[in-house]
């Protein structure tokens, strides 16, 4: 297998034998990208392993190389979404190297974005280095568009945060979120991004163009009701209805709902604001919430289409539709990564998408000159 990745252009390859062995290479060279490995074979080891590797920021994607009874395959893959570490695929022995390239790329094809400086998620920056972003207006809102893929149609925009950081160039939040939340900063944060997106549907509606815009919102900031009022008087500055607001929710961070936080839910349902249900089939709450809570749309996570010539992604693309479909919500499906993926899904009945093939996040004047091209087509 080192000689085949070597062949494929792969540097940096380290080896090991056993669990042990492979914690201890970790730890000389600080952090690996790909963990290929058999689970099957190193058995309640690997979990150690991975529980270790995954909380140190260790390593970042994991090759499963072996054949695994289906229970253990789909638990692998939960506990790994836990951990923050990705499960790219499984291979089958004896290893084939066109299939482990194609695996490799996965990871690979993430990863390469513009611009992006992708940094060590233990380099958490520091609280006075988020303070003074803030001050300074360095985060700033970026767009990416949602589409009704069986009619090529425009269907809303998402708010993504982005740091435009000084020194280190633009941050994704992976690199910047756990410390906005760690300095109980993301309200303040939530609060620029909100005004930078009211302004730009105020800016879009002068143009003659109406879009919903979704914001992404972390269960904490639901704690209280001072947010909400927050975002009440914002739509009444910027003279929008409620409805073109739309408020997404991953469901893990929903598990221990309060009373306050379906209180803030409810009350912004009432002022006609819409509410998704993010990374749908990652978690394990989400049949519970649904009942619980006025969502009224489905964001099916991306993982869940990267492969959907598998019986299992297919099952869980088709039962999430009928899902919705009896609880009367929409479903947007995240990670249209390509137009093989976009065409099964319109085949399988998907209206809405979202991904990189269909458009990519910009900045608030890109997204104007993109749209721009779109009306002059």
């Amino acid at each position: 297998m080192a000689l085949v990745l070597q062949q494929l252009g792969m540097s940096g390859v380290l080896q090991a034998e056993h669990c042990a062995q492979a914690k201890a290479q970790i730890e000389q060279v600080g952090c690996i990208d790909i963990l290929l490995c058999d689970l099957g074979i190193q058995g309640a080891d690997s979990l150690q392993f991975l529980r270790w590797s995954s909380q140190a920021g260790m390593v970042k994607a994991v090759v499963q190389c072996g054949e695994l009874e289906p229970e253990l395959r789909r638990g692998l893959g939960h506990i790994l979404a836990l951990m923050g570490v990705r499960l790219l695929g499984e291979l089958e022995k004896p290893l084939e190297p066109q299939l482990l390239q194609r695996v490799l790329k996965r990871y690979s094809h993430r990863r390469q974005l513009p611009r992006l400086l992708v940094s060590n998620l233990q380099d958490l920056p520091s609280e006075d280095d988020v303070r003074r972003g803030l001050a300074l207006g360095e985060f700033r809102a970026w767009f990416q568009p949602k589409f009704d893929m069986q009619s090529g149609a425009l269907a809303g925009i998402e708010a993504l945060a982005r740091w435009e950081h000084p020194s280190r160039g633009l941050l994704l939040p992976e690199i910047f979120l756990a410390a906005v939340l760690a300095y109980d900063l993301i309200d303040e944060m939530f609060k620029q991004l909100l005004e930078q997106g009211l302004g730009m549907l105020g800016m879009l509606r002068r143009d003659g163009v109406s879009l919903e815009l979704a914001f992404n919102l972390h269960a904490s900031q639901l704690a209280h009701c001072e947010l909400i009022d927050e975002i009440q008087h914002a739509l009444r500055r910027h003279d929008l209805p409620g409805s073109t607001l739309l408020f997404e929710l991953a469901e893990n961070g929903l598990l221990d709902m309060q009373f306050t936080t379906l209180e803030s839910l409810l009350r912004l349902r009432m002022m006609g604001c819409g509410l998704a249900i993010d990374d749908f089939g990652v978690g394990f709450s989400a049949l519970k919430l649904l009942c619980q809570v006025p969502f009224n749309q489905i964001k099916l996570e991306g993982e869940c289409v990267q492969n959907l010539w598998d019986p299992r992604s297919r099952a869980v693309v088709n039962s999430t539709l009928a899902l919705a479909d009896s609880l009367n919500m929409s479903v947007v499906v995240e990670g249209v990564s390509s137009q093989r993926i976009r065409n099964e899904l319109v085949h399988m009945g998907c209206k809405y998408g979202q991904g990189f093939y269909l458009a990519r996040p910009m900045t608030g004047r890109g997204l104007r000159q993109w749209l721009d091209g779109v009306v002059n087509r």
